[in-house]
């Protein structure tokens, strides 16, 4: 039953830093517990795959663990940038207790040269959605294709729906033809039982991130359109008939948001009902900054937005039908009037022998390099024999920057014995394009001394050393403003620094696709050779510059 409510204005984005591809679900309310519900997003080449979010209010979401945490689930060794776990569908079926999140992993993605291997997705499940480790093992689909989504209709049958190119399509097509496909499935083994069939091509040539969903008479299916690039976009059609359709359309999308507005790029929805008969939506979107009159490629990526959904003549219109802005229009009661939605400073907790949530690595790491036992209140590295340009995943351990305006920093202790041996702090975009700073060990004059290096795109691997004395703890800072990075590196008698515009940062692999944004992180490495030297990090920590608005 819908309940009274009141115009509440809140932010956009919900989940900001690097977050796309928001599908959620809803957990009915008890007698003890409220409404709660459950967020995922794409994690593409990190590890662990598809964190898992929840809220009570829609606004404040708390990281509580990922649905992907082992290599039978993830197993991610040389994915290149835009790979790995595509988008997701979170599903919890209230009369099993038991949550689905149905994914994809893409092991080889080229789009330059239309080189794709179409995964054949899975899905997963937990009946204890809170902690991490009772996500099931992967049951994997016939059909492949990406963006893979489940939906229960009424009569008790499951449907799987995917992406897929189209299998007749014009050979002569300039077009990607990238299509809707469905069929119907045996949930238990995940064998496809009738043949797909596409229900939605695209005049763009592209139609992904499908969800379908039954509201009164009608069945719903929405795709987002266009790439996920300027022509980003949410279409919706509908079927009395069933999830085979035939569909019907508006002939237009739900909204389009162009190039030149605050938010871009929007698109790929989940839509859901709150418990108190509203309905809401959460999709990507990206804020991009302008330098020089043109925008940036958002260094953030793209971020999970929320907005309402109204029902008019049985089809939905979302945010009363204007274009997406950061300042956007809710509801209340449920969304709290003095929302706040991110904590403004974070330190990492050193005081467990277990690493906290948040931390990724890049790619499915063969053993665990770090540890937090060994010297209790510091963070222990050990560096690997790969490299921070490796397609195989070194030791770094990484985090997500969800501010433009936003500071990280660390102290290390580092007393590397034998030349090549190099660990620090890094800004990390993907492995083609990085900046870092730290020491590494060199030879000089047959002894081995610490030397600061710096290390930035465009610019090759060491752009400025200065000598760094004795043992004594280094100080790393990076500071980040919306066009830029700074990198700084101190001891007690010595300082350097160094910056990296967000423009040279940002840059297209030359391979795969830029589908994350960036992150913050330690690393340590050895020349073609473990580090048998450990570096401990301690004083980890991030904080918002006063007075920032995005």
């Amino acid at each position: 039953m819908k309940t009274e409510t009141q115009t509440v204005t809140f932010n956009n984005p919900i989940i900001s830093g690097f977050n796309p591809d928001p599908t959620i679900c809803v957990v009915p309310a008890t007698d003890t517990t409220p409404t709660t519900f459950f967020l995922s997003t794409s994690t593409f080449d990190l590890f662990p795959g598809c964190p898992i979010y929840t809220s009570t209010n829609l606004i404040d979401w708390r990281l509580i663990g990922h649905a992907l945490t082992r290599r039978s689930q993830l197993e991610l060794r040389t994915v290149e940038p835009g790979a790995g776990s595509w988008a997701s569908t979170l599903r919890y079926r209230a009369e099993e207790k038991r949550w689905y999140l149905a994914n994809g992993l893409f092991q080889r993605y080229r789009p330059a040269s239309d080189e794709r291997i179409f995964p054949r997705g899975f899905y997963v499940w937990t009946d204890n959605i809170w902690d991490e480790n009772t996500w099931s093992d992967p049951v994997y689909f016939d059909n492949p294709g990406f963006d893979q989504d489940l939906f229960w209709d009424n009569d008790g049958k499951v449907y799987l729906s995917t992406t897929m190119r189209t299998a007749w399509r014009d050979p002569s097509s300039n077009l990607k033809d990238f299509g809707i496909h469905i069929s119907e499935i045996d949930l238990p083994t995940g064998r496809t039982l009738t043949p797909p069939k596409v229900i939605r091509e695209s005049p763009h040539g592209i139609a992904e991130g499908s969800h379908l969903y039954k509201r009164g008479d009608y069945y719903y299916l929405f795709t987002a359109e266009g790439g996920t690039e300027a022509g980003h976009q949410e279409w919706v059609f509908r079927s009395r008939d069933g999830p085979y359709g035939p569909w019907e359309g508006q002939g237009k999308p739900l909204w389009y948001n162009g190039p030149d507005e605050e938010v871009q790029r929007t698109g790929h929805a989940d839509i859901f009902e709150d418990g108190n008969g509203d309905w809401w939506a959460v999709f990507l979107g990206v804020r991009p900054v302008k330098d020089t009159g043109d925008f940036l490629e958002p260094q953030m990526g793209r971020e999970s937005f929320l907005v309402t959904v109204e029902w008019q003549d049985d089809w939905p219109i979302f945010n009363s039908g204007k274009n997406i802005t950061l300042k956007t229009a809710g509801r209340g009661p449920l969304i709290p009037t003095q929302a706040v939605i991110s904590e403004k400073r974070w330190a990492a907790d050193l005081s467990k022998e277990t690493l906290e949530l948040g931390w990724y690595q890049k790619n499915t790491p063969l053993k665990q390099s770090y540890s937090l036992a060994e010297k209790p209140g510091s963070l222990r590295l050990y560096g690997t024999c790969y490299d921070l340009s490796s397609p195989e995943s070194p030791a770094m351990l990484l985090r997500k920057q969800t501010s433009y305006n936003q500071t990280f920093h660390a102290t290390m202790e580092f007393s590397p014995r034998k030349a090549g041996y190099e660990a620090g702090v890094v800004i990390w975009w993907n492995q083609y394009s990085y900046a870092a700073i730290g020491i590494v060990a060199v030879t000089e004059d047959g002894k081995v001394r610490r030397k600061a290096i710096i290390r930035k795109p465009k610019q090759g691997n060491e752009i400025g050393t200065e000598t760094s004395s004795g043992d004594q703890p280094i100080k790393f800072k990076i500071e980040a403003t919306p066009t830029t990075y700074s990198l700084h590196i101190s001891t007690l008698d010595s300082a350097l620094e160094s910056s990296v515009s967000a423009r040279d940062l940002t840059v297209a692999p030359p391979v795969g696709g830029s589908f994350t944004g960036v992150m913050f992180g330690l690393y340590s490495l050895g020349k073609g050779e473990p580090v048998l030297d450990p570096a401990d990090f301690s004083d980890i920590r991030m904080e918002v510059n006063e007075g920032d608005q995005m």
